[in-house]
């Protein structure tokens, strides 16, 4: 009795000691995604008279630096805090969405565009490396999957309702949209400084083993230390999946129009789906205890591949069922993902391997753009996205390996505090 009792006391420590991380992070992501104008900036970059081909050109860029920014923005976040680098993004972020409200001169724009993708640049990375080494110096990470699953949900679901209001406040005027927008962010950065406390990568709480040997290793020594073949294989796996899942997203809109939906059905279909895609990585706790990710990938890559060829039927109504219903599984193993990443790589340059990560995931999603959007272009909306159904077929042949064969994507090089053997 007096063990059972002990062991209950340290599971409710280990609870108020990750609600203590998570309050702040939690109002941190509501604050951070209200961004009204994410719904209605094409149309705002149209009213400023930017050509197809202009916004375009803008829309990647804003990819491309964002991508290229990932390495250096991941480096500097490590070296000089994790807090800190998300504080330097959301403030570079506002001060352009300012600029783009205030300017209406092209090179103008393209200098706030490149802005806002190195702000982007120095966020990505840095919030999960954040979130994940203060639960480690919490004992507490085995709550992770669950904790960010949720953080994920408040920021989705809160983005939806932010496009939804950023409609209604555009018939006041533009100002209104972007400088509320950037106001969010400047709470958001006063709710993470008084909140949530600095931890750099010299901070490190989670080597323990080999940590005077490799103290000083370079973030690309240690990548090449955890790169098991397997987790080299997830990155790129995972990183198919998000550029077979993104392009898909937004170029449904083009589709469902082709197939003779309407304006306003387009409009509630996605507003629909980014609901749903909010809501279902609540389950992603459960489908890693129950399922695991080895297995969860495939299945994800496989609706991605059965949602793309039942859209190829030009049967409107079938690509607005398969949109919503499977759309939102990928995220699920998005949250389950992120996790086995961040059990794999090094506290003391998580910022750094994950933006390394994120910085294949952006090139793949910039690719993935382009290869549906010529297949669009060439074969017909519908016929192109069944077309791209290879994209996910083909990660998914490159984890059969894995699957079968039980490889390991994590290393011994480190275990969080919270599941050392006893």
């Amino acid at each position: 009795m007096t063990g059972t009792t002990e062991a209950l006391g340290g599971s409710a420590a280990v609870d108020d000691a990750a609600r203590s991380v998570t309050r702040p992070f939690y109002v941190y992501a509501v604050l951070a995604n209200t961004l009204f104008q994410r719904g209605v900036f094409v149309l705002f970059l149209y009213q400023r008279g930017f050509s197809v081909g202009q916004v375009a050109l803008l829309q990647t860029l804003l990819y491309l630096v964002s991508g290229l920014a990932e390495l250096p923005t991941g480096v500097i976040a490590d070296r000089i805090g994790r807090r800190a680098g998300i504080v330097i993004g959301q403030m570079l972020i506002a001060g352009c969405l300012l600029g783009q409200v205030a300017f209406s001169n092209y090179w103008v724009f393209l200098a706030l565009f490149i802005g806002q993708g190195v702000g982007m640049a120095c966020v990505s990375g840095s919030d999960t490396a954040l979130l994940y080494d203060l639960l480690v110096r919490r004992g507490a990470t085995a709550g992770y999957v669950k904790i960010k699953s949720r953080f994920t949900m408040l920021g989705t679901v809160t983005s939806g309702a932010a496009i939804v209001l950023g409609g209604q406040l555009q018939q006041i005027s533009w100002g209104v949209v972007y400088v509320g927008s950037a106001a969010c962010l400047v709470l958001a950065m006063v709710v993470l400084m008084s909140g949530v406390p600095e931890i750099r990568g010299a901070d490190a709480v989670d080597e323990q083993d080999g940590a005077g040997e490799h103290g000083d290793a370079t973030a690309w020594r240690a990548m090449l230390r955890v790169a098991t073949p397997a987790l080299v294989t997830l990155v790129v796996v995972s990183g198919l999946m998000h550029a077979t899942l993104t392009p898909y997203i937004i170029f449904t809109q083009k589709t469902l129009s082709d197939q003779g939906a309407g304006t306003a059905w387009v409009s509630v279909v996605m507003s629909a789906g980014f609901f749903a895609g909010g809501l279902t990585p609540l389950l992603s706790d459960r489908a890693d205890r129950r399922i695991g990710y080895r297995v969860i990938v495939p299945v994800s890559l496989l609706t991605l591949a059965v949602a793309l060829g039942l859209s190829g039927l030009g049967l409107v109504w079938v690509t607005i069922a398969a949109f919503l219903v499977l759309a939102g599984i990928p995220e699920i193993t998005a949250v389950i993902v992120d996790n086995v990443f961040n059990e794999a790589v090094p506290s003391r340059h998580r910022a750094s391997l994950l933006s390394m990560i994120a910085f294949v995931e952006s090139a793949l999603i910039g690719i993935g753009y382009l290869v549906l959007g010529a297949l669009m272009d060439g074969l017909g909306s519908s016929v192109g996205m069944a077309t791209y159904a290879a994209v996910p077929l083909l990660a998914c042949l490159l984890w059969l390996p894995v699957l079968f064969r039980g490889a390991r994507v994590t290393t011994e090089i480190e275990k969080p505090a919270d599941q050392k053997a006893p």
